[in-house]
């Protein structure tokens, strides 16, 4: 079981407050992402929730049993960090077990849960290594196994694939989806990169200065935000915003559209292309001198013949646009 509850949890430095009171529930099985900008505070949150960091007011509840007060070690709760943090002088095996040695386990127990960790990692054949013999991917999976054989309530992850390359942060996010899949344990993780978050979470948790300003799944925050700053974040390239006059015609003070809601050919709005970005089976270009924005940008199917220079009319679909009030909310 792993369900965590957070009511009304608050912490200060000092006279400073980081995370306001806020409520959240996380259920068993959930896996669910903390995302926001630097300095939004879901690392500090995640450490409330791991008892690494003292909760200034408010209580903590991991399957009903109030964890506030406890330390680390009790709360049943596995943390995987941005770095790995091996042992260098110790072999891929006694890393993993270390915990479980510390925690008095005997031999034969370590052994057998060491080596269904690996199984599940697919690490059997890097045991007797050292993790200055492995890349980076697989040292993140030994770190992971690591907190696997502990059998945790949860799993927290503290933005885990920021040390790796483009191409490994693919594979270990895809590797992690998995795991979830096969373990079907609570995981909370941490990242400032909105396409992790999209392509990982059951459940996205947007904060902001402390604020939890929505809690959704994925395609639930990318179609209907609530307000402004959800809309701006979420979605890569991000939401297009255009005030004045055009946003007025839909009794708006900002009205907002996707790029792939927007289509090239006969339509009200005109403008000239600037950077183009082929992407294969996408190309995104930018738009200026349209009058609405300083730049929109246009998700196109496949390649596009347009050059920079050229002029050309856009036509947004009337019902993909997502409607803002005079204080950032989204009107339904």
């Amino acid at each position: 079981m792993g369900r965590i509850t957070l009511d009304k949890v608050q912490k200060k430095f000092g006279d400073v407050e980081v995370i306001p009171p806020l409520d959240l529930t996380i259920e068993d099985g959930e896996f669910v992402v903390f995302v926001g900008p630097s300095g939004c505070g879901k690392s500090t949150l995640l450490r409330l929730i791991a008892g690494l960091e003292d909760v200034s007011s408010g209580e903590i509840r991991i399957d009903g049993t109030d964890a506030t007060d406890l330390p680390p070690a009790k709360r049943g709760l596995a943390m995987v960090f941005q770095s790995y943090a091996l042992y260098p002088h110790m072999s891929v095996r006694k890393n993993i077990a270390f915990p479980l040695k510390m925690a008095g386990l005997d031999e034969a127990e370590r052994n057998k849960r060491v080596e269904r960790a690996a199984d599940v990692l697919n690490l059997t054949d890097y045991l007797d290594r050292r993790p200055g013999q492995l890349s980076g991917g697989q040292r993140q999976r030994v770190a992971i196994g690591r907190a696997i054989v502990r059998e945790p309530a949860a799993f927290l992850f503290d933005e885990p694939l920021s040390n790796l390359d483009a191409a490994l942060r693919v594979g270990m996010r895809l590797e992690i989806s998995e795991l979830h899949e096969r373990l079907k344990t609570t995981m909370i993780y941490v990242t400032h990169d909105q396409v992790e978050a999209m392509t990982m979470a059951d459940k996205i948790v947007v904060l902001r200065a402390g604020h939890i300003e929505q809690v959704g799944s994925p395609l639930e925050l990318y179609h209907s935000p609530r307000n402004l700053f959800v809309a701006g974040f979420i979605g890569s390239p991000k939401m297009n915003f255009i005030e004045g006059a055009e946003a007025k015609k839909h009794e708006a003070q900002t009205i907002g559209i996707r790029p792939e809601h927007i289509t090239v050919g006969d339509g009200p709005w005109e403008g000239r292309v600037g950077v183009s970005e082929h992407l294969g089976s996408d190309t995104f270009f930018h738009v200026h001198d349209t009058g609405l924005a300083e730049t929109i940008t246009i998700r196109a199917p496949g390649e596009v013949s347009y050059k920079a220079g050229d002029t050309i009319r856009l036509a947004p679909q009337e019902d993909k646009i997502v409607r803002f009030d005079g204080n950032g909310l989204r009107i339904a």
